[in-house]
């Protein structure tokens, strides 16, 4: 039973940023029915998107190895589906009916001293996120646990969001992992290296894995 679980579970794979910067200045509704908008996509600290499709590529592959099927918001450079924003990537995660939307960002700071790592979920709010509320909770916490465990991270725990458009209009559970801080000398070192984006991907595989045997 486990492995036909297993088999018939859809993870996708949400490499931030990459968004075209015409496209990505644009707006959108930060939820279904909002009068709020906010940029389809503000950019990202400076090389993250790059490195959150590199650490994406290898956790694709170790999820592949565990018998999981995976789809990819983007493969390359660019996010190129729809509208090219958030509400896009959330619904190409919703028609393929994933068991779990995970993001992959780093994080930046005008403070280069900050470090670690940290993983965020939705708000709970009706009519949005009321349907994934508790499993994205649940997932949260499986992979920031293991990823901290599979790195050595700064732990900087569980974030709660109400203002991400890619969680609002998600219809399935999702997270966002923040892997580490690209403005932060050393950590920026590292999460451009091949050793610790391979560290970072078996971290976020073992906590997708532990979530979807629990789920």
């Amino acid at each position: 039973m486990l492995a036909e679980a297993v088999a018939a579970a859809l993870i996708c794979l949400d490499p931030g940023h990459g968004t075209p910067p015409a496209v990505g200045r644009q707006r959108e509704p930060t939820g279904p029915g909002s009068r709020v908008y906010k940029e389809k996509d503000g950019g990202g600290a400076a090389g993250e998107a790059e490195v959150a499709l590199q650490i994406a590529e290898r956790t694709r592959r170790l999820l592949l190895q565990r018998g999981y099927r995976v789809a990819m918001t983007r493969t390359g450079p660019t996010f190129r589906y729809g509208s090219g924003g958030n509400v896009a990537r959330a619904q190409y995660c919703n028609r393929r009916k994933a068991a779990l939307m995970l993001r992959i960002h780093a994080d930046g700071s005008t403070d280069s001293s900050r470090r670690g790592a940290s993983t965020l979920y939705p708000a709970l709010h009706r009519g949005w996120t009321d349907d994934v509320y508790g499993p994205s909770l649940q997932a949260a916490r499986s992979i920031q646990r293991s990823l901290v465990a599979w790195t050595g991270a700064r732990d900087l725990g569980l974030v709660r969001r109400s203002d991400l458009t890619g969680f609002n209009w998600a219809n399935v559970p999702v997270v966002l992992v923040e892997t580490g801080f690209m403005t932060n000398p050393a950590e920026g070192l590292l999460l451009r290296s091949a050793a610790y984006q391979q560290r970072v991907a078996r971290g976020l595989a073992a906590g997708v894995a532990a979530f979807a045997v629990s789920y």
